[in-house]
């Protein structure tokens, strides 16, 4: 079996959700498609640093991430730091002849976008991009049911992902809040998330037309601070969209969703049938067939639930009737990826996925600022 080197750079919340999936992944796969060494993580100081290595069991620790580039035992990348540091990590490795996992979205610009997506082409490596929504069991049921031609012509959708963490106003700034160094907001931040579950199931997007709202305009500098900066990202996105099957619809995008957790939702109708599925309700994808009879006293109509839960091909942990939960779609999205590297197989979502999100990404911001609607490709 191939043996693997992993470095992380970055080890906050995405750093330590894609450690945790080389982790357990030879429990939810055995054998698992590789043998892992987490040889090496990188933060932005060396304490943090050797704390990451303490917690995770990495052989070696850096607050410098060409150390984790310039490696020979390092095979694989996971580009977890914040959005406008991608491209400078990404460009890198890809130089180097690693294979790169990055966390979406793909860049902070389209420009920087199509420049790593140039550079991935020319490397030969393998690339993925973190959409791991699209490894639930059902959202992989909802594409297969699309692809079959279950709901007939798509003809609307709605869908969206909403937060509430940013409501308070005095929640201080950070990278997140700054424009320089996100990219942009809930746009960013959660609405590329919906963006490619749309354009994943329902096919490339035509036209967009949004409207970015920044509500709390001014936020604390640190906790506590009397000083402050001003916000010039979005705590709210709304957009129209329309795809170029003829499928119209809207996404949501929020940071400030009072008695939301982590939200993330879509339903789609087409001419013969309709889905329904929330990540609050992972485990179940609700379906419609219109082709049911409705008579009498509405037939065999309605929505029905579909028991998708742990239903992983060749998963044996710990079973395919047992619920799943959030972290469970990214061990999948990186046993995939890891999947592709063994067999040399280039398979979605890649960079190139990450493009075409961002940009949707720029169109609506586009459109936000001139008030119509934006044509793609851009």
């Amino acid at each position: 079996m191939r043996e693997l080197g992993i470095g992380v750079i970055g080890y906050g919340l995405m750093g330590k959700a894609h450690t945790y999936a080389y982790k357990v992944m030879g429990f939810h796969y055995d054998p698992p498609p590789a043998r892992f060494k987490l040889v090496i993580v990188c933060t932005s100081k060396e304490e943090t640093a050797k704390r990451a290595a303490e917690h995770s069991g990495f052989r070696f620790y850096t607050a410098d991430y060409m150390d984790v580039i310039e490696r020979d035992d390092v095979d694989v990348v996971h580009c977890c730091v914040p959005n406008y540091l991608h491209r400078e990590v990404v460009l890198a490795a890809l130089r180097a002849g690693k294979h790169v996992y990055c966390e979406k979205p793909l860049a902070t610009s389209l420009s920087e976008a199509a420049e790593m997506v140039e550079e991935a082409r020319k490397s030969g490596v393998i690339h993925r991009i973190g959409f791991q929504n699209r490894f639930s069991p059902a959202i992989m049921r909802a594409k297969m049911l699309i692809d079959e031609g279950f709901l007939g012509e798509p003809l609307s959708f709605r869908a969206g992902y909403l937060h509430p963490g940013y409501v308070d106003p005095n929640r201080p700034m950070s990278w997140r809040l700054d424009l320089r160094k996100s990219g942009g907001g809930a746009l960013f931040d959660l609405g590329s998330h919906v963006i490619d579950l749309i354009g994943y199931l329902l096919g490339e997007y035509r036209s967009i037309f949004a409207a970015l709202h920044t509500f709390i305009k001014r936020r604390p500098i640190a906790p506590g601070s009397s000083e402050y900066a001003e916000v010039r990202v979005d705590d709210l996105a709304l957009l129209q969209a329309r795809m170029k099957s003829g499928a119209m619809g809207t996404i949501e995008a929020s940071r400030v969703a009072t008695g939301s957790n982590d939200d993330l939702y879509l339903e789609i109708h087409g001419t013969e049938g309709a889905i329904r599925w929330s990540l609050m309700e992972p485990n179940w994808l609700y379906v419609y067939d219109a082709r049911d009879p409705s008579e009498p006293l509405g037939g065999m109509r309605g929505f029905k639930r579909v028991e998708t839960v742990g239903r992983y091909p060749g998963s044996r942990f710990p079973s395919p009737k047992s619920p799943i939960g959030w972290l469970r779609h990214h061990v999948e999205c990186i046993r995939d990826f890891i999947d592709s590297i063994v067999k040399g197989e280039l398979r979605p979502p890649t960079f190139e996925d990450g493009y075409r999100v961002q940009e949707v990404l720029e169109a609506a911001t586009i459109s936000s600022q001139r008030g119509q609607w934006v044509s793609l490709p851009l």
